[in-house]
């Protein structure tokens, strides 16, 4: 056994003997707000003029914010509330200048390489001149979504933590992505997933979900929050009302959602009131219709889901609208009309408009026309401005925490792993392997088999074959069957089926110290597999 074999091995040990015997959740010792700096009460003056409670800006950044806001021209307001996307790998310096944009998002297609990334990035906020930094927002949940790759460190599916049981842990990866993520000069992180799936019938939330359970999704979740927090980047809960629940893609459509209020108190409800009273900063709303709240619109362009959220949950940080360029809006709302009717309805920030500059005019213009009040859209930039002045406030770190917490990242994979099929402790490996499947995982595995000093061979006759069945693949045969996304697949699979919940390097290392018999596998599926048994006997 190598010594970080050896050592994963013994934290494993200590990790599960700190677990109950009648329950899977650890309580989380993190206090009951995310930080302690103490809010106002609510401030007078236009929908959006409240103070933030929880972690976030204090009194005096808030009236700093609204101050700033106040001289603000409405060619700056219309700007300041929007978070646009951009083409090319180039810092959009003119784009920014041009539109007084409140930020930018990093996508994938953004992307040459991660050390370009964090140079256009510290470019981009040295070439912007104000007095608090722009918004440089990024996907990075783990899993399938992850706009950046190595060097920093891969952390396998938010679903992980749902298997291994364990908001502590999440709150530790959570706080280790964080700071990575703020040493390569983002300001804002759009995760983690507050969703509670419902199983294979969800087409969009999946393994970025805990789990299905709302107790266990809430808990590890909100963890998840406090370990962003703890890193000094601003994490925002999504998606409200709830999408883990639909059956409809909202990149694709407009999904309706038909259960009443007083049921979605009872499941998708409960991750959200929980990440409020902890105090979350920001949450973002969904493209989900609520039949029954406000029929046909999109939660983040209705003022009564808004008023839901605010009121009803006594929500007063930053809520942003999700992707403005998706087909649940593009499909009924053109580029200003989304941006205005978002404003209108009560929400802050302005997500990647199909249009930039399209939103950006009829802002403008509903301004002018008094359609949009000035008010409004001020009370929005303030509560942008404000949560930036107050990131200015917290240390970067130093590059040199990129890619620093690979050991971590095995440790959430091994915690995780959960046989639903087969033995959970005795070597099932014979003395070569080979794997099949997808084409990631295959690799990884290959890798990490190699540093084990596990033989591969090219013949799946005379070696133990190891299948991978990964992101929307079926399920497969073989002596060893490995789900690396969702672990549905493993109800139509045949032989030892492993549900591993993600694909990293890391996760392949734990995989192969399992199947050597170095660690004992203690996962536990967190949402229901058709014809396998949710606690599967491993003691």
């Amino acid at each position: 056994m190598t010594k970080q074999a050896a050592a994963l091995v013994a934290l494993l040990s200590v990790s599960v003997a700190g677990c109950s015997g009648t329950g899977h959740l650890r309580e989380d010792p993190a206090p009951s707000v995310l930080h302690t700096t103490v809010m106002s009460r609510p401030q007078a003056g236009g929908a959006g003029g409240t103070t933030p409670t929880g972690w976030g800006p204090s009194v005096g950044e808030y009236a700093a914010a609204r101050k700033a806001v106040a001289k603000m021209s409405d060619a700056e307001l219309a700007g300041q509330v929007i978070v646009a996307r951009y083409t090319g790998k180039s810092a959009p310096v003119r784009l920014v200048r041009k539109y007084h944009l409140g930020g930018v998002i990093v996508m994938g297609d953004n992307v040459g390489s991660v050390g370009s990334v964090i140079a256009e990035n510290h470019r981009l906020q040295r070439s912007v001149h104000r007095r608090w930094p722009l918004v440089i927002a990024v996907d990075q949940e783990g899993g399938v979504v992850n706009r950046l790759g190595a060097p920093l460190t891969a952390f396998p599916t938010f679903m992980s933590y749902g298997a291994a049981g364990s908001p502590a842990l999440a709150r530790r990866a959570a706080k280790a992505s964080g700071t990575e993520l703020r040493a390569a000069g983002f300001t804002l992180v759009f995760a983690p997933d507050a969703d509670v799936t419902t199983g294979p019938a969800d087409p969009t939330i999946g393994s970025r979900s805990a789990g299905s359970r709302p107790n266990q999704v809430a808990a590890i979740s909100t963890a998840a929050l406090r370990g962003y927090v703890g890193s000094g980047i601003v994490p925002v809960a999504k998606h409200f009302p709830g999408h883990g629940s639909l059956t409809v893609d909202s990149h694709q459509a407009l999904p309706y959602q038909t259960m009443t209020v007083k049921q979605l108190e009872r499941r998708d409800f409960i991750p959200f009131r929980r990440a409020v009273r902890a105090g979350v900063p920001a949450i973002m709303m969904g493209h989900i219709a609520l039949q029954s709240v406000d029929p046909g619109v999109p939660a983040d362009l209705s003022r009564p889901d808004v008023r839901l959220l605010r009121d009803g949950f006594g929500f007063k940080g930053l809520i942003s609208t999700d992707a403005l360029e998706m087909a649940a809006v593009t499909d009924s709302h053109s580029a200003a009309g989304a941006a205005v009717d978002a404003l209108r309805a009560g929400t802050d920030l302005v997500l990647m408009p199909l249009d930039l500059n399209q939103a950006y005019q009829g802002i403008l213009d509903a301004m002018d026309k008094g359609t949009l009040s000035r008010a409004r859209v001020r009370g929005a930039a303030a509560r942008i401005v404000a949560l930036m002045m107050h990131e200015k406030t917290v240390p970067v770190p130093k590059r040199n925490v990129i890619g620093s917490h690979q050991a971590l990242s095995e440790r959430v994979s091994a915690q995780a792993l959960t046989v639903v099929v087969g033995s959970c402790r005795a070597a099932i490996i014979g003395p070569s392997l080979v794997a099949v499947g997808e084409s990631r995982a295959v690799r990884n595995f290959d890798a990490a088999a190699r540093r084990a000093g596990v033989r591969l061979s090219g013949n799946p006759d005379t070696a133990t074959t190891v299948a991978f069945s990964g992101y929307g693949m079926a399920g497969l045969s073989a002596d060893i069957v490995v789900t690396t996304d969702t672990p549905y697949a493993l109800a139509h699979s045949s032989g030892t089926r492993i549900a591993l919940f993600g694909a990293t390097p890391e996760a392949m290392d734990a995989l192969v110290w399992f199947l050597q018999g170095k660690f004992t596998a203690r996962g536990r599926l967190p949402v229901h597999v058709a014809g396998v048994p949710r606690r599967p006997p491993c003691r």
